[in-house]
């Protein structure tokens, strides 16, 4: 068989062939829930190697608008390294666009006094030059992104949308993307030349960015690992800072927190449901399968954001995601995803069932196959609303 292991795949397959998955849910030893989620979180968190000293999130707003029914506002917060945090929060304004999203968001309201909150987290795509604006539609929303959104959305922006029908929604920029991106200005000359000789924030120059930082990635990854820290260490602890800025918000009902994304933002939701307990409800989007099938036919498919060296020792990928534990959770899957091989997705959406019914909680995982390649179209995106709104609405 063909590999990028050439004659090496034998030894990958044996090697993969001999892991037992000892923090799996599966495994015998367990059976108490929050006895084997403790004790699973706290081996993964060793591997993720990643704690940055604490520094107040000093949170702005810089603008506030209406559009389309929703109230948006541009903020920011401080991180530990790199630049502020930049996000975009919408929710309901008191005037929708039509009656009818004003009695249902009015109905919401009355019922709990406050909105569930929803983190949406934006997909990688090979697009770091933006990342909250593949999402949403803000004023001045930049005209490259209709034709990424027409692409993966079906030309919707899915957080908005679900703000619409009486959420909360924030969406951050994540580390490397948008306000969080590489400076290039501080980037040895040779990696940036083609980026740096084009008109800021033209085609050309956002095309160029996003073809440097691709390739750019494997240098990160490894200096990461030399730091003694990894990449999805530093991503969860993005992901979990917006989770901080989302509670802060008055409106915000703190027993309703859910978070989802598609492809980046489906692997995001994967590790801060697993890692984060106050998120009740996710819903991951174009990024499902199990470790031996992205490790023997698709690593090449996969930004290295992914590899956390060391979790194949303890558990399959699927098994990181059930450390959400007896909590809603949702994986959306596409039949002919490239990214993924048919035979990963099937078996860990079949994993995921096994573990959920193991914990005694059958009905709280939901996995859906839906026709055609990566992306989360009209009707996946109505699948995830009834989802969130199931678990997170009264």
């Amino acid at each position: 068989m063909k590999s990028v292991m050439g004659n090496y795949y034998d030894a990958v397959a044996d090697i993969l062939s001999r892991r037992d998955y000892p923090m799996s849910y599966l495994s015998d030893k367990f059976c108490d829930v929050d006895e084997w989620q403790g004790a699973a979180r706290r081996e993964v968190r060793r591997l993720l190697a990643f704690d940055p000293p604490d520094v107040p999130l000093d949170a702005a707003v810089h603008d506030t608008y209406v559009k389309d029914g929703l109230i948006y506002q541009h903020v920011s917060y401080a991180m530990q390294y790199g630049p502020r945090t930049e996000g975009i929060l919408m929710r309901p304004a008191n005037a929708p666009t039509n009656a009818a999203e004003n009695a249902a968001t009015n109905a919401a309201e009355n019922a709990v006094g406050k909105l569930p909150g929803v983190v949406a987290l934006h997909d990688h795509g090979g697009f770091k030059y933006y990342g909250k604006e593949k999402i949403t539609n803000p004023k001045n929303q930049p005209e490259i992104m209709a034709g990424f959104q027409e692409e993966y959305y079906e030309g919707r922006a899915w957080a908005a949308e679900l703000a619409r029908r009486g959420y909360i929604v924030f969406v951050p920029d994540m580390f490397l993307w948008g306000s969080r991106k590489m400076q290039i200005g501080g980037v040895t000359g040779e990696y940036v030349k083609d980026v740096t000789n084009k008109p800021v924030d033209s085609t050309e120059h956002i095309l160029a960015y996003n073809e440097f930082t691709s390739a750019h990635e494997h240098l990160i990854a490894k200096t990461l690992i030399e730091a003694g820290t990894t990449w999805p260490g530093m991503m969860l602890y993005d992901d979990m800072r917006a989770v901080d800025f989302l509670l802060t918000q008055p409106q915000v009902d703190a027993a309703n927190i859910g978070c989802g994304g598609l492809s980046g933002g489906g692997l995001r939701t994967v590790f801060l449901a697993a890692m984060d307990g106050r998120v009740k409800c996710s819903a991951g989007v174009g990024f499902m399968s199990t470790a031996g099938e992205f490790a023997l036919h698709k690593v090449q498919t996969h930004t290295w954001m992914m590899y956390l060296p060391g979790l194949t020792n303890l558990m399959d990928f699927p098994d990181l995601y059930s450390l959400h534990g007896k909590k809603p959770a949702m994986i959306l899957y596409d039949e002919d995803d490239e990214l993924f091989t048919p035979k990963g997705m099937h078996d860990a959406d079949e994993r995921l069932r096994r573990i959920y019914g193991k914990m005694g909680a059958p009905e709280l995982y939901s996995g859906h196959f839906f026709p055609g390649p990566h992306k989360f179209d009209a009707e996946m995106q109505e699948a995830a609303f009834a989802f969130y709104d199931k678990w997170m609405k009264p």
